[in-house]
């Protein structure tokens, strides 16, 4: 599997999963603490052959995410699940844990970030009836749902601006939370 655009990634441990898993050229971060030449080098990646964001699902790696998706704009971004970065053995999560399957399915998954957001017609109150915000089992259905709709996990808050970011509509929501019920139904 060739990937055209380049990946953006945390390090260089990331960098050997990645092109284990695929054929393609990466970009590291070396970490959060994102320099000024690294954001150049993406923006440049990003007008010549467009870019993946493939950071890690955890705090540092969605600080990434953020930063370079609000410097280099039209970013697509490719996700794994906690599950799926966690090591066989040891301490850690990161994409240099995956599996090449996991990593070629989350390339395959990628979702294109719109430059405009456009309005998904999802409500806060969708999101709240779903049982995604304001509710005990809330964290567990958004873990859930990031999964189906292949957007991550996301906090309470930023799950609605992921939904409108990807453009993910009123109908194939609905059907993500029918979904996320049937495998709630599994956890319990």
């Amino acid at each position: 599997m060739k990937i055209r655009e380049f990946i953006v990634v945390e390090g260089r441990d990331d960098t050997t999963a990645i092109q284990r898993a695929v054929e393609a050229d990466t970009i590291e971060t070396n970490g959060s603490a994102i320099g000024e030449a690294v954001i150049e080098r993406i923006k440049h990646a990003q007008e010549k052959r467009g870019v993946i964001i493939f950071t890690d699902p955890d705090y540092p790696g969605q600080r990434i995410r953020n930063i370079v998706s609000e410097r280099v704009p039209g970013c697509k971004h490719a996700f794994l699940t906690k599950e799926e970065a966690l090591p066989k053995k040891g301490k850690g999560i990161g994409v240099e844990h995956a599996s090449r399957e996991a990593i070629r399915a989350a390339l395959k998954a990628v979702q294109q970030e719109m430059e405009e957001e456009v309005d998904s017609n999802i409500t806060a109150e969708d999101l709240i009836d779903a049982g995604l915000i304001g509710d005990a089992k809330s964290k567990l259905r958004r873990e859930i749902i990031g999964k189906i709709l292949k957007i991550g996990y996301t906090n309470g808050k930023q799950l609605h601006k992921r939904l409108k970011m990807f453009q993910i509509s009123k109908e194939t929501f609905a059907q993500a939370v029918v979904k996320m019920k049937e495998e709630e139904q599994k956890h319990c």
